[in-house]
This record gives structure tokens, sequence and C-alpha cells, in this order.
């Protein structure tokens, strides 16, 4: 179970967003300011951040510099009233992964938890092996046998995300916002480019396949 860390001065929202997060099925931890969730931090397991980014003492900038400075790469969405994209810049410029502004649609809040965590897990992991098929996230390589092959980073990513997750369908804004980021400007055909990208340079590979699914999306298959 995935423990998610809520900071917010609000204690009507913290109730809110542990009720929704525990009704997800994650494990919720609450504080009122970054203070309170960094001595939560050390007593308890967190994967992720959520919090507000006006808190007394300690703010959402503060917290997430401090966990930057501390070379801490743990998966920060930033929650906040502040909508200009002056604030949006401020958030990711302190180090956040992601920033929602209130008030935040639940539905949307778990989508982005969910792309968040999957994003940790890849970058935690760096390996994935398949038959005798072996991705490197570290040299942004795929080998097989005495075949190597060097990727384009977001060519990589691409490849990673969709094999680490066989049979999962994500559409192509999903992909987008996972490998390119929701602020990049690039349209969703750029992720039809780099499919097709992939399928030319990996088409005699038996371990696995990438699928589309009419309307939808793409799916990694693993044939093994």
């Amino acid at each position: 179970m995935f423990h998610i860390l809520v900071a917010d001065d609000d204690k009507n929202i913290r109730r809110l967003m542990q009720a929704v997060l525990e009704e997800a099925g994650y494990a919720v931890i609450t504080a009122k300011n970054g203070e309170e969730a960094l001595l939560a931090m050390e007593r308890e397991t967190v994967d992720l951040v959520v919090l507000d980014v006006m808190m007394p003492g300690m703010d959402g900038y503060e917290f997430t510099r401090t966990l930057r400075a501390a070379n801490d790469s743990l998966p920060v969405l930033m929650v906040s009233a502040k909508q200009l994209p002056a604030d949006r810049k401020q958030g990711f410029l302190a180090g956040t992964d992601d920033y929602m502004t209130k008030p935040v649609d639940e539905e949307e809040l778990l989508l982005r938890i969910k792309a968040l965590l999957r994003r940790a897990r890849i970058a935690t992991e760096r390996r994935l092996s398949i038959g005798d098929v072996v991705l490197d996230y570290d040299a942004m390589t795929v080998s097989r046998g005495g075949e190597v092959t060097e990727l384009p980073q977001k060519e990589f990513m691409l490849l990673f995300l969709l094999l680490s997750y066989p049979g999962k369908i994500f559409t192509r804004i999903q992909l987008m916002d996972e490998v390119w980021g929701s602020d990049s400007e690039s349209g969703w055909e750029t992720v039809t480019v780099h499919i097709g990208r992939l399928r030319k340079r990996f088409e005699n590979y038996p371990e696995f396949s990438i699928e589309s699914v009419r309307g939808l999306g793409y799916k990694a298959v693993k044939k093994i």
C-alpha cells in the first residue's frame, strides 16, 4: 500500500483529502505545515506528498526546496489557490513534480497521483527485464544478447513506461503527461511518431510488441 502525506493548514481540506485518498486505497498521514510534514517523514515511510503552498511557518515552497536540497526525489504534488502562471513557475522552480489549483477535482487528483507514483516506480527500478531483453534506465539502452541499442531519452522513457505495465492501456494524453510532462507544448501526435519509431526498431523482437487500441491509445504486450 502506498503512503501519502497530506500537508495543509485547513483542517477540513485535510479531512476531505484523507477521505478521498483512503477510499482510493492509500494510507494517509496528515500535517498542518511543512515542519510537521518533515517530522512525519522521520517517523513514517512516505511515497508521495500532497501539500498546500500557503501554510504558516514552513510553506509549500520552502518544504519542497528543503526536500530537494537533501537530494530527496520523493514525488511532490502542490495544491494551491494561487492560480497565476508565476505561482506555478515558482512551484516548479522549488522542485515540485506537479501543480494543481483549488478547488481540486477529486478524480483528476487521483489520476495525477497515480501518474506520479508510476514515474517514481520507474525511476527507482532503473532496470526492466523481459526474457532476454533488458532495459537499462541509466544508460537508456535496450539489450538483447550481444545487441545493444541506445535510444533517445523520450523513446526510451516511453518504451520503459509501457513495458512496466504490460497489458495496461495508456491514452496519448496520459503518455504525453507522463513522458513529456503536463506543461509540454508538444501535441499528442508526438506520441504517435515515437510509437512508430519504437515499433520499427523492435519489430523483430519476439519478446514484446506495442499495440494500438482503437479509440483509446496504446499498450505493450509481453509474448513470453
